[in-house]
């Protein structure tokens, strides 16, 4: 195999485009797209994570040009990185395992207590490369969809994030944070949801108790073109509900909201339910 010289660098904001091109086309690639460089036209994830902390975000470089990228994102206590992507024609030369050094260097500095990443389950090529760097195989997470309902339900006991004023957003950024600490200690997902928010990216929708005083679920939500949703979808990056006896109802509940959200997002529509969590 013939030895290349890679470095890694930043990725800077005149690096996206290519990034973005070489993103589609490994995927598109890897899972026999007809047209590799379509794949998931309309979806976003290398603007929206570069945005959201353009020094987590690497590049590969080889001649001085990009052949790949990868993404690291900290939640608090928890941390990831991707997509990792390597242009096909240097598939196999030693790149991917050169972009998951700094990720481990930021997860070293960070202090994160568990790191992950998603990958390929049916793919032993990349399940041997990620348990080089010690993650192992742990979890098969369901991908699934369904059609958005027109009518959304009741709004009352529930709100979006977006919709609040700048202080009650904080207020309810700290009810987030102790919603999350019940599930695992110092998880945080305040500058996914701000980043969500400031992107507009789609939403994040806070579910509160009958008396609308505490938090009690809440969802990440993208919606629509741009997003890692792409056209006419709503992703549910994340959700969670308040760990208990009701937690399956409450999360049906939050599901139904988020369903409402990329109803919103298709018609245009804004809701008013604009009441913080707490006092």
């Amino acid at each position: 195999m013939p030895q290349v010289e890679i470095s890694i660098r930043p990725l800077r904001k005149t690096d996206l485009s290519e990034a973005d091109r070489i993103l589609r086309l490994a995927f598109g690639t890897f899972l026999g797209v007809p047209d590799p460089t379509t794949w998931e036209r309309g979806v976003d994830y290398v603007r929206t994570r570069w945005l959201a902390e353009p020094s987590t975000a690497f590049a590969a470089e080889v001649d001085s040009q990009i052949v790949g990228s990868n993404f690291v994102t900290s939640w608090g206590s928890v941390g990831f990185f991707g997509p990792l992507t390597v242009r096909p024609d240097f598939w196999d030369k030693g790149i991917a395992k050169r972009l998951i050094e700094p990720a481990l260097e930021l997860f070293e500095r960070w202090g994160t207590k568990h790191a992950g990443l998603f990958t390929f389950a049916h793919s032993p090529k990349h399940i041997r490369l990620y348990q080089k760097f010690g993650f192992w195989p742990r979890f098969l997470t369901a991908i699934m969809s369904k059609p958005i309902n027109e009518r959304p339900p009741n709004q009352s006991r529930w709100s979006r994030f977006s919709d609040l004023p700048r202080n009650e957003q904080e207020q309810n950024l700290k009810a987030c944070r102790e919603l999350t600490e019940q599930i695992y200690r110092g998880l945080d997902l305040s500058r996914e949801i701000k980043s969500v928010n400031t992107q507009r990216l789609g939403d994040t929708v806070l579910l509160s108790t009958e008396d609308e005083t505490k938090l009690v679920g809440f969802a990440v939500c993208h919606c629509g073109s741009g997003s890692e949703a792409g056209d006419n979808n709503c992703y549910v990056k994340f959700g969670v509900a308040r760990p208990g006896l009701d937690s399956g109802e409450v999360f049906e509940r939050l599901l139904d909201c988020c369903e409402a959200v990329g109803a919103f997002s298709q018609q245009g529509l804004t809701q008013a339910a604009t009441k913080p969590i707490g006092g």
